[in-house]
């Protein structure tokens, strides 16, 4: 059996690992941290069980599909409920406005918002719908090593439909003005990391995964999602090893054959990275071995860090959903504070999660469990005093927003930013989601998944293709491992 070390157990080194193992190799994992799951770990404080990175259950049909693969099942491993409605926007004035589950109402609610939207709603979703289907089933699918993967004609009748020249800003705007309803289109591309006007259309594929597919929880958490993954990598023979933090990649001839950690140095075949490209690249293979220079990184366009805060609260919050999404102040200013002059925001937007709402296995009885998120630049100065200045002007909001008072019933507080990030995932500028799904870093534009100076080093995750978030991690680690099982063989 041919040996394989994947390096890091986030979504997408799992998901290698698995790929791998069940075609026959030989696999381990070395992972830094004393758990699995990268961004995706938990920890557990007064009684109060914490999911540290990823709250939203997009894509149902990726995580199926995963699964599926290998001839099991999502209900196997954990429970999915559909949440309804799906999440809340905060307006200015503390307007509020709850997106249902389900087409139909989606549809009733944009026309009351809009009159006439209704049937343009449909129109832009049956257009979303094809390019979901495109894009999730085909177009993410591809290695992006070559041109000639996309030189089809095929191809490029459908690279034509998927707008993919056209930003996601001026498309929205073809079917709706009313400027309420622009915000609530734009919002799911917040998690791509740029702007309406610098991603392409292609992307309301997202809008039709959120409101078409739905959002859903996995009772428990979602590192749920990860135990689940762990358990079915384990029963494939993988082999994880905690604490074991790579340190250096032994080459010989262009050949990787040794990867030496903290605790030990082990033979392989064949390297995966799943860890942070950049840190890998800087730190463990060095200087000789780089795909790209520090130029070449330092002009990449990063998806934002977050402040993030896990507070446990001695009581239960009025009028919080599981989702809430706060665009009382402005999208615009706060965008540019991330994207154009990066420095903290004058006045964020910010996430608050409450999955005790749904789920009372997360928080003791009559308690709430309250993840808060704001999306700040990456590489920002990241200090104590900074984060308090933002914990005080979320919680005024908040306390505003649920009329109630919940610093003073906070039992448990954990701020976590920048240097959490670069400290636990060795993060290339502090960055949470990687990097920013623009035009000019889409498919062949992003670093590539193959060495191309070791025959047998390979990368997968959120800073090369197909690109940040959950499910786009699950096809990374599968597309690496059917590149790297195609070329061992």
């Amino acid at each position: 059996m041919k040996k394989v070390i994947v390096i890091g157990a986030g979504f997408s080194g799992l998901a290698a690992a698995t790929g791998l193992a069940d075609k026959g190799y030989d696999v381990t994992i070395l992972e830094k941290n004393s758990m699995a799951g990268g961004r995706a770990r938990v920890f557990e404080a007064e009684g109060f069980t914490f999911d540290m990175g990823p709250s939203w259950y997009w894509m149902p049909d990726i995580f199926d599909n995963y699964f599926a693969k290998f001839n099991k099942k999502t209900s196997d491993y954990y429970d999915l409920v559909r949440l309804d409605p799906s999440y809340a926007v905060i307006l200015e004035g503390n307007e509020t406005i709850a997106l249902p589950a389900g087409v139909d109402k989606l549809e009733a609610l944009f026309e009351e918002m809009e009159p006439g939207s209704g049937a343009k709603f449909r129109e832009f979703l049956r257009q979303a719908e094809y390019k979901y289907d495109v894009g999730i089933n085909q177009f993410v699918w591809k290695p992006s090593r070559s041109i000639s993967e996309f030189v089809s004609v095929k191809l490029l009748y459908d690279v034509v439909r998927l707008d993919v020249f056209q930003s996601f800003a001026k498309h929205i705007r073809k079917f709706f003005t009313d400027d309420k309803i622009l915000k609530l289109m734009e919002f799911p591309i917040l998690f791509l990391g740029a702007t309406p006007e610098n991603t392409p259309a292609m992307y309301s594929l997202m809008n039709y995964a959120e409101m078409q597919l739905g959002t859903w929880y996995p009772m428990g958490g979602m590192h749920k999602i990860v135990k689940g993954m762990v358990a079915l990598a384990e029963e494939k023979g993988v082999k994880i090893l905690y604490n074991q933090e790579v340190q250096k990649v032994v080459v010989n001839n262009g050949i990787a054959k040794q990867v030496i950690t903290s605790q030990g140095t082990f033979d392989t075949d064949a390297v995966v990275a799943s860890a942070d490209y950049h840190h890998v690249e800087d730190k463990i293979l060095g200087q000789t071995y780089r795909n790209y220079d520090e130029e070449y990184w330092d002009k990449r366009v990063m998806a934002p860090s977050s402040l993030l805060f896990y507070l446990g609260v001695n009581k239960r919050i009025p009028k919080l959903l599981h989702h809430n999404l706060f665009f009382d102040e402005d999208f615009s200013l706060h965008a540019h504070e991330i994207y154009t002059e990066p420095k903290w925001p004058s006045k964020p937007l910010f996430y608050a999660s409450a999955p005790s709402v749904t789920d009372s296995s997360v928080a003791p009885e009559g308690c709430e469990n309250i993840f808060l998120l704001i999306p700040v630049a990456p590489d920002l100065e990241d200090t104590e005093e900074m984060r308090e200045k933002y914990y005080s002007i979320l919680m005024e909001r908040l306390e505003k927003y649920c009329g109630t008072s919940i610093r003073d019933s906070v039992v448990y507080k954990r701020s976590y930013a920048h240097r959490d990030f670069k400290q636990d995932y060795h993060a290339f500028k502090g960055n949470a989601y990687g990097l920013a799904n623009t035009l000019m870093q889409t498919a062949l534009l992003k670093p590539t998944l193959k060495s191309k100076k070791i025959q047998n080093f390979y990368y997968t995750g959120q800073l090369t293709v197909p690109g940040p978030g959950v499910p786009p991690s699950l096809i990374s680690g599968l597309l690496v491992a059917s590149e790297l099982d195609k070329e061992m063989r």
